[in-house]
């Protein structure tokens, strides 16, 4: 089975999402407007997608893995999706392994007030880094979270943040805190502090840079892990990595 070529899997990407996403238009005012994050880059947002809203992503990471993920609003407030990595599938490394499904789950119970954020409860089981010997993911995924979003001081300025408990073996509680800035609904900047609160797991620096190339359709640039700390416990290194993500967003 041969592999795709990283440059021309995104350009087909790019040229079909691209071609719907110009195409798609908000109904009743006739022009475009863009959809409010549901995440940044690993963190989740209090934000969701509208009921009948139709969301998937795909995330190319290090060593030619890609996550795929897929979400939909099947109620006013309540969002379910899954998701699934495919390690090496990009490039010349090989065996390809393809990793069990995980499930996300997001349900916003306040939009938020003058002085309170908005506020949603999710889990995410989507983690990264497979350890193929303990058949557990190296980062968890979230997990069980609460997560806030609030406009703060300067219009278009976002902070993020929350709790989440991402093994229910372990039980410990972690946080999480970022930011994005929107420029012009063209280009948004994203900063992110993650698995906080535990030395022992270390946490994460994470920026990037999200692209409105349409309304519906964004491209995210983003770099993980800046100046990482401490080896995983299966003692292989950490290391920082760049991601690159294509995300469309439309109606069902």
């Amino acid at each position: 089975m041969k592999k795709l070529k990283l440059p021309a899997a995104l350009a087909c990407a790019l040229l079909v999402i691209n071609s719907a996403a110009f195409a798609a238009r908000d109904k009743e005012k006739g022009e475009n407007v863009v959809l409010p994050d549901t995440e940044l880059i690993d963190i989740p947002t209090a934000g969701i997608l509208d009921y009948y809203g139709f969301q998937v992503k795909n995330r190319a990471y290090s060593q030619g893995g890609v996550v795929t993920a897929l979400n939909f609003g099947v109620l006013e407030r309540l969002n379910l999706g899954a998701s699934m990595a495919v390690d090496k599938l990009i490039g010349s490394d090989s065996p390809i392994k393809m990793r069990r499904p995980e499930i996300q789950v997001k349900f916003r119970f306040f939009d938020g007030g003058y002085y309170v954020p908005a506020a949603a409860l999710g889990y995410d089981g989507q983690g990264y880094y497979y350890d193929s010997d303990s058949k557990k993911y190296m980062e968890k995924g979230k997990g069980l979270y609460l997560a806030g979003s609030k406009e703060i001081g300067i219009p278009n300025l976002t902070a993020h943040g929350g709790f989440n408990v991402p093994d229910f073996d372990t039980s410990y509680l972690f946080g999480f805190l970022g930011a994005n800035y929107t420029l012009e609904d063209k280009v948004s900047f994203l900063l992110e502090f993650d698995n906080l609160f535990h030395k022992d797991d270390p946490s994460r620096f994470n920026v990037g840079t999200r692209v409105y190339i349409t309304p519906y359709f964004q491209l995210d640039i983003g770099v993980r892990e800046l100046s990482p700390s401490r080896d995983f416990s299966n003692g292989l290194p950490r290391k920082t990595e760049r991601i690159v993500q294509l995300r469309y967003n439309t109606n069902f």
